[in-house]
């Protein structure tokens, strides 16, 4: 991010020290320490004038002559927070005195060596110019950040794009769990799902939970808490990504954690649905629409929402209903709870519900997806549920809603479940489903007004009721005593009618093909009629 301090190795890049040809005698491996001013100084106790993080810079005038001065000298430096000590080799000395050399490994303190004349003024100068023009970009960003926070709360941000913003700003990964460890909301941030919360609940787990924003863990995770009224709800974590550098914790970086914590409590109490419905309701959309970049990036985020993503079957549910909405949504996830199956379950569309169970291998899923259908129609006892094949592979579960919306497509209106089930399954769909699935298709609608358009108007213009004998004709498989029995006429009567209705379908109906066809143009018709 931009804005950040400069180091000690970058102040002694600048043309106005380099000319100096600088040369590093002690620390190393400590130039990265941040520079927050320069001193100049031929004092000898010039720690009292220091703040700590200050480039002292002197010709070495002021510098005892007995050992013991010296370390007293560098321990004050060291134990204000000097950042470097940057020796002019010019008028007293030519050499770093050993004591003093001593005296700055001894204490970490970083010790430069300049052998050539360099205006100390002029250092000042370019380097206070640079550190107070990144003070005020950076005061610049955390305004932009506030702004940027309040407006997301202003408009009522979900816990979704309140993430995404912090992933955003950060370039960072980000991720919001629940006190289960279970990753709800992640943003990978030029990462993938799959780096950012693979082994998740391991990886949280050693984590410790502060009541601060704070750098912890093995992997250096930057961590705020999630509260209201000290009641806690989860952590948002930012991780260490490949695109801002190997850890967090940079200021600005505080200030974008600590911001997406207050916006998520604020998301949390004006939006009553939980996080975790909210969570399962998008993974369950991007399994169904197969929108994960990648198999790996699919499993670690079921993984992280506690679905086990491997060694089990996974079956699809699906249930339409035109009343009950959340309490259905509820009843359908305490029953799979209750059942102790692993599963997602949620509102993936107005009046849709969905749920992947997580089967282990040998476990039946009919009595479960039987107490699942019925704790939904319970609510609504017009609910459709339909269920579709197992899969072995999570990937494969698109495959498996698939067969089970369009088990639905072809449930019509009313049509009941078979007995002793809630539920509808593939083996279910029959002629009429398949037709009432079709229904939208010209094709279909097509041919059944050309099988039976003349009979259908003839109905219309003389008030007779041929297609309602053609249905009993062929329900009865050409039997006409049946029926006259079903249509509650004389034989006579059925006779005429069936000579009548052969004239308007041009057909004989004493052939088994024709009265094939006529039986799926009846169907069809029947099923355009059940919109």
């Amino acid at each position: 991010m931009s804005g950040r301090p400069l180091t000690v190795a970058e102040v002694l890049a600048l043309p106005v020290l380099a000319a100096g040809r600088p040369r590093v005698v002690s620390g190393a491996a400590r130039l990265d320490r941040p520079v927050r001013w320069v001193h100049i100084t031929e004092l000898t106790d010039p720690a009292s004038f220091l703040k700590g993080g200050e480039l002292v810079l002197t010709t070495g005038m002021p510098l005892p002559e007995d050992a013991a001065g010296v370390r007293r000298y560098v321990d004050e430096l060291a134990g204000v927070g000097a950042a470097a000590l940057v020796l002019e080799l010019v008028r007293r000395y030519h050499r770093p005195p050993e004591a003093l050399v001593r005296a700055c490994r001894g204490r970490g303190l970083p010790l430069v060596a300049l052998a050539r004349d360099v205006n100390f003024l002029e250092v000042t100068q370019v380097v206070h110019a640079l550190i107070l023009g990144n003070q005020a970009e950076a005061m610049r960003r955390t305004q932009r950040i506030h702004e940027a926070f309040t407006a997301l709360t202003l408009r009522g941000a979900g816990a979704e794009e309140v993430v995404r913003a912090a992933a955003e700003m950060s370039g960072r990964p980000v991720v919001l769990e629940n006190l289960a460890h279970q990753a709800l909301v992640c943003e990978p941030a030029g990462s993938t799902l799959e780096a950012a919360v693979g082994g998740w609940e391991r990886r949280s787990r050693a984590v410790p939970s502060g009541d601060r924003t704070g750098v912890s863990g093995p992997e250096a995770w930057l961590v705020a808490p999630v509260e209201y009224q000290g009641e806690r709800w989860g952590r948002v974590v930012m991780l260490p990504g490949p695109s801002a550098g190997p850890v967090p914790g940079g200021e600005e970086e505080f200030v974008v954690l600590e911001r997406t914590a207050m916006a998520l409590t604020i998301a949390r109490l004006i939006r009553p649905v939980p996080w975790e419905r909210t969570a399962h309701r998008g993974a369950l959309i991007d399994l169904a629409e197969q929108r994960h970049r990648s198999a790996g990036d699919a499993r670690a985020r079921c993984a992280g929402l506690g679905l086990p993503a491997a060694g089990h079957r996974y079956l699809a549910v699906l249930a339409h209903t035109s009343a009950g909405g959340p309490e259905a949504e509820a009843r359908l996830a305490g029953q799979l709870r209750a059942d102790g199956v692993p599963a997602l379950a949620g509102e993936v569309a107005p009046g849709r519900l969905a749920a992947l169970l997580a089967l282990r291998p040998g476990r039946p899923w009919h009595p479960v997806v039987e107490r699942a259908g019925g704790a939904v129609r319970e609510v609504d006892p017009e609910a459709v549920v339909s269920v579709g094949g197992e899969v072995d592979d999570l990937c494969h579960a698109a495959r498996s809603f698939r067969e089970a919306a369009r088990v639905a497509e072809a449930t019509p209106p009313g049509e009941p479940v078979p007995a002793g089930r809630s539920y509808h399954e593939p083996s279910d769909v029959g002629l009429r489903g398949l037709l009432y699935a079709l229904r939208e298709d010209t094709r279909v609608q097509d041919y059944a007004e050309r099988q039976l358009g003349r009979l259908v108007e003839h109905d219309a213009r003389h008030g007779t009721d041929l297609v309602t004998t053609l249905g009993h004709y062929l329900a009865a498989a050409g039997n006409k005593t049946t029926t006259a029995r079903l249509g509650r006429l004389s034989r006579e009567t059925v006779y005429q009618r069936l000579r009548t209705i052969e004239r308007l379908v041009d057909g004989d109906l004493g052939s088994g093909v024709r009265r094939t066809e006529l039986h799926v143009a009846l169907t069809a018709l029947r099923m355009l009629r059940a919109r």
